[in-house]
């Protein structure tokens, strides 16, 4: 009876995961690309020109280097035009990209309430969105933190929306069949939340964390195993590849239809090996941070067995973490009442870690 009762509920989580994902009619498959145009601003582009190799020999070498080299690739000038404006701190991303809407970073800024301040160090998260987040999403959980006496700064993704370019109606340009030009994005996005960092320490901020879901979490994740600053994280579901995701996942079935055609998944693991968590496991143990993991039961883009894969390697490694399995998918993750008791984990966490 009681494993009827699982697989009943279970299709009743995919029934609702496949209604709400499939509300978006605006998916657009795209035409394959290597991308190669997009390599020119990376240190092992710079330092290791193509030399004859084909596109996609040249394209694994890159991200080898880049992995070998991480420190580096995520490398960056600070900014120094930070101006805080009406709740919202802009500067200009150390990444140029073609497009000016992208290049502008948009940071919305959630201080600690008066009053909820203990005496000892500021403490301050940096929160990532998922992939097409609205402009206002997570500021509830942003708000929450604050009242709690933690300030947070929620940067916007590369090209979503104060920062997605004219043409697109969807956060495309950050994960799709072109194959460097994700990896830029990811690039990107891991530097600019550095930026923020860098904000928040010229604020006299000394605890500091990062709060990532879906897309976040994996650039919170990069961005952690390459920042010592960063001493709590939450990640909001996990993979090891961002390949294994793309493929496989219910809300990415289009940028796999602009792929699959030229490449396969074992060869698109190969060429995003720079933007995968699986690669950066000793440099993110290495820093002893603490970290909560959540992932849902039934999620259909981040499947469960890429997340329990993580918590695997995480256990191996014998850091300071916390593993939350929540009964629900991806997308219901952010519906009543699973949101509520997503919230209540990761706030109950930071208020106790950082």
């Amino acid at each position: 009876m009681r494993k009827m009762t699982s697989r009943l509920y279970g299709r009743w989580i995919q029934s609702w995961e496949q209604r709400l994902c499939f509300r978006a009619t605006n998916r657009v498959v795209r035409r394959f690309d290597w991308g190669l145009d997009w390599v020119g601003g990376w240190p092992c582009a710079r330092n290791y020109p193509k030399n004859g190799d084909g596109v996609e020999e040249y394209i694994s070498k890159l991200n080898q280097i880049a992995i070998r080299e991480s420190d580096d690739f995520f490398a960056y000038e600070p900014p120094s035009d930070f101006r805080l404006e009406d709740g919202i701190l802009r500067f200009r991303s150390p990444v140029e990209t073609p497009y000016a809407e992208n290049n502008i970073v948009h940071a919305q800024w959630f201080p600690a309430k008066e009053g909820k301040r203990r005496t000892g160090p500021k403490k301050a998260v940096v929160l990532l969105p998922h992939w097409n987040a609205p402009g206002d999403g997570h500021n509830a959980l942003c708000r929450g933190l604050s009242r709690l006496g933690i300030s947070a700064l929620r940067i916007s993704l590369p090209y979503h929306d104060y920062r997605m370019p004219a043409e697109l109606q969807r956060a495309d340009y950050a994960v799709s069949a072109n194959v460097c030009r994700t990896i830029d994005a990811t690039r990107q996005a891991v530097i600019d939340v550095r930026c923020g960092f860098d904000w928040l320490e010229s604020q006299g901020f000394e605890r500091l964390g990062i709060v990532g879901t879906s897309l976040g979490s994996c650039y919170a994740y990069l961005a952690s195993a390459h920042d010592p600053r960063i001493s709590v994280n939450v990640f909001n579901h996990c993979s090891m590849h961002v390949a294994d995701v793309v493929w496989t996942g219910l809300s990415t079935q289009h940028i796999r239809q602009g792929l699959e055609e030229h490449i396969d998944l074992d060869r698109l693991r190969q060429a995003w090996m720079a933007i995968s968590p699986a690669n950066y496991m000793q440099k993110f143990a290495a820093r002893k941070h603490k970290s909560l993991f959540i992932y849902a039961k039934y999620d259909t883009t981040f499947l469960p067995e890429f997340s329990r894969q993580v918590v695997a390697k995480i256990r191996e490694q014998k850091l300071d973490h916390r593993v939350v399995a929540l009964p629900c998918g991806h997308y219901t993750l952010g519906e009543s009442p699973f949101k509520f008791i997503d919230g209540y984990h990761i706030c109950a966490f930071l208020k106790r870690t950082l």
